[in-house]
């Protein structure tokens, strides 16, 4: 309802709109993909043609609608709560990519019995929906997504002490700030190893003044600046201060950035 792309899928395919709807959610909340496609196809859809009722063309009467959108739509939804409820109460780990990929079977399936029952309806609804579900795929292949176990929304997370850094920070949609200015690196049995996984939005990581980092920043999409030098995404970086642990090639902090689409940059406090 935001942008009309389910309306205007709606009207290509014969499909609801609200069924349409319903599945952008669904692809959301399954690993986040849904949000990436709409956002796409919002662009990338053209907009209305914008004629008056009188420059309007007249269409032709529409014939009676194939059965095979709804079968194979309601196949589509059989085979996608089947495998959520075989993740859901078995140790099978089925990521966002198997649920995708099983969905373009059927569809795949549909579109080969449709092309023997004929009719613009039946092929329309079935190559809309197949258009939509790889897209889907292609952005859960090359984004993380399924790494992005954090859910939706702004994060902040600021440790006091090297007990409390985290070995991964897992962020889902929305920015995400890790803060480790205030951690203590003067007195360390060992490095700090911490790794940030990040599905969609920016990601600000702060570093103690002090601390000799190797940092390793693996984006997607998105520009990457590490204290200040944009395009850099790895490398040893020296502290400052006086301290004894400063400059003496043994590393306080060693980070790991992985980021699907938004912006990555590592400062210090």
């Amino acid at each position: 309802m935001i942008g009309g792309v389910g309306g205007g899928l709606a009207e290509y395919s014969g499909i609801d709109a609200l069924l349409w709807r319903v599945g952008f959610v669904a692809l959301a909340l399954a690993g986040g993909t849904g949000v990436l496609v709409y956002l796409l196809l919002w662009l990338l859809m053209p907009a209305g043609a914008g004629r008056s009722e009188a420059e309007a063309v007249p269409r032709p009467p529409a014939g009676p609608r194939s059965p095979v959108p709804g079968v194979t739509l309601a196949g589509l939804l059989i085979v996608v709560g089947t495998l959520a409820l075989v993740a859901r109460f078995t140790d099978w780990d089925l990521d966002s990519t198997v649920v995708l990929g099983s969905g373009l079977l059927v569809v795949g399936a549909g579109l080969v019995v449709a092309s023997f029952t004929g009719g613009r309806t039946a092929r329309g609804a079935l190559i809309a929906v197949g258009a939509v579900l790889s897209l889907a795929l292609i952005a859960a292949e090359s984004v993380p997504w399924d790494k992005a176990g954090g859910g939706f929304g702004d994060r902040t997370y600021a440790p006091r002490s090297a007990a409390e850094v985290r070995a991964v920070y897992d962020g889902g949609v929305g920015d995400m700030t890790v803060d480790l200015s205030d951690v203590d690196v003067s007195d360390l049995d060992g490095p700090i190893r911490t790794r940030v996984d990040h599905g969609l939005g920016d990601v600000e990581i702060v570093l103690p003044r002090d601390a000799d980092v190797q940092v390793t920043v693996d984006s997607g999409m998105g520009e990457v600046s590490i204290f200040g030098r944009d395009g850099l995404t790895d490398g040893t970086f020296e502290g400052s201060g006086t301290g004894s642990w400063v400059g003496d090639d043994e590393f306080e902090i060693i980070l790991d950035v992985d980021a699907g689409v938004g912006n990555v940059e590592v400062t210090r406090g």
